[in-house]
């Protein structure tokens, strides 16, 4: 490493002056954002599940639309949601990301510890961005009809006891004017001090390498030159096309964020307006979290596509009816479930596409990040919590992609501390004690 003022640091490549001694092999850097995108209602999971080996293998139908960016994904099957103990829908959304049961309060129940994205951004989001987590919400419903507590539908809760439920952020409008309603790329000063933290790094390194550079042979003097050379024009593609810009503002006045709050109260499950501007909202909330990340506004993020319930219609795929009766309500029927999961992979590709573009420096968003999928259940009409369709992605802490790993019926809990484990928390179990055994192997 060359270290100069404060702490900048560039890594430096293999010199001859540093000898012959064999390199221990470095640990990966912990990862610096996390994503958490839920979608309602599980899979169809023999529809879902690749087929092939490990390394070599091609996505199931539904995952079929994730194929361009398959070397950034890693298919994670075989574990069970043992956590999930409770209402048959809402103990498996608390259980998601807490690994709890669902706790017993008043006349409802919440989570008995804190979700992973809370813990993550106590971790890398203090002093460093200006929210330390952002939870996002499409078409979403509080769950009030089942008598439960309410707010619920609820992924995300609070580091502290006694694990408070977080509501997500529902009005498109009120979200754009809250992050980005001051940023101007041309004019911010707050745009332009993020941009400078990405650029000028070998200004602070000036001195440090001068008196490197007087002790090193002319083939370490060549070397050095052309990798610090590369950095500076990173830097300055950084200048010209900087990650951090406002999202592109879609009009979204036909779309009403409170429609169907209360999901089965009479008159308040449809709202044909609002479910038809669902892939131009949803698009929206994309785009807003991957310039979030990309601006350091935060470093933590939720996506929820809807609520367990589920009672959106789906008129871009020729579906009539709403989400959950397809899935049980009407009788369990397969393909229509299929078309809307397919669906659901396609916004899942957008994503990552939109964070592989975003370049962070010599490396996008999504290599310095960890993307989490995945849902309150696996299978619609009995709503098992077995062999849940989880994915990761991205390059965060070492995350290995591009492969298919299969585990034999292990908790989910090994998961969720598997995944703290890529930002540096090196403890080795979270959640309810009975339902972790352990960090994951193969992962990294």
């Amino acid at each position: 490493m060359l270290r100069g003022a404060g702490a900048i640091a560039v890594a430096l490549p293999w010199l001859e002056i540093m000898g012959t001694e064999r390199l221990a092999r470095a640990q990966p850097a912990p990862a610096r954002r996390f994503l958490a995108v839920y979608t309602p209602g599980g899979t169809v999971i023999d529809r879902w599940r690749p087929t092939g080996t490990e390394t070599s293998f091609t996505l199931g139908p539904i995952l079929a639309p994730l194929a361009p960016v398959q070397d950034r994904l890693l298919v994670v099957d075989g574990l069970d949601m043992q956590s999930a103990r409770g209402e048959q829908h809402q103990s498996g959304i608390i259980a998601w990301l807490t690994g709890t049961p669902q706790e017993l309060v008043s006349d409802g129940g919440y989570a008995g510890g804190p979700s992973i994205d809370q813990v993550i951004a106590s971790r890398i989001s203090a002093g460093r961005t200006a929210e330390a987590s952002i939870q996002l919400a499409v078409r979403w419903a509080t769950g009030k009809s089942h008598g439960l507590m309410t707010p619920m539908n609820i992924v995300n809760f609070e580091e502290a006891a006694p694990y408070s439920p977080i509501p997500p952020r529902l009005d498109p409008v009120e979200i754009f004017t809250a992050l980005f309603g001051t940023l101007d790329p041309g004019a911010s000063d707050d745009a332009a001090r993020r941009l400078a933290r990405k650029q000028s790094i070998l200004d602070f390194l000036d001195r440090r390498y001068a008196a490197l550079s007087a002790r090193l042979g002319a083939a370490d003097k060549q070397k050095i030159d052309q990798h610090l050379t590369k950095i500076r024009e990173i830097e300055q593609s950084l200048s010209t096309t900087p990650a951090c810009r406002p999202p592109t503002r879609v009009d979204t006045s036909d779309y009403n964020p409170s429609a169907g709050l209360n999901a089965d109260d009479p008159g308040s499950i449809v709202d044909s307006s609002t479910d038809a501007a669902i892939p131009k909202v949803g698009k929206l909330m994309t785009d807003m979290l991957v310039m979030a990340l990309a601006c350091d506004i935060t470093a933590v993020g939720t996506l929820q596509w809807s609520d367990t319930e589920a009672k959106y219609t789906l008129p871009w795929l020729n579906l009539p009816q709403h989400h959950h009766f397809y899935q049980e309500m009407g009788g369990y029927k397969p393909a229509e479930c299929e078309l809307i999961y397919t669906w659901y992979s396609e916004q899942h590709l957008y994503l990552l596409q939109e964070m592989e573009k975003v370049d962070m420096g010599g490396h996008s968003l999504l290599d310095e990040s960890v993307v989490f999928f995945g849902s309150e259940i696996s299978d619609p009409p009995s709503h098992r919590k077995t062999n849940m369709p989880f994915l990761l992605a991205g390059g965060g802490g070492g995350l290995r992609t591009g492969r298919w790993v299969r585990y034999p019926s292990l908790p989910h809990n090994n998961l969720l501390v598997s995944i703290l484990n890529l930002f540096g928390d090196t403890r080795t179990r979270f959640g309810a004690p009975a339902y972790c055994t352990g960090p994951l192997t193969n992962l990294t």
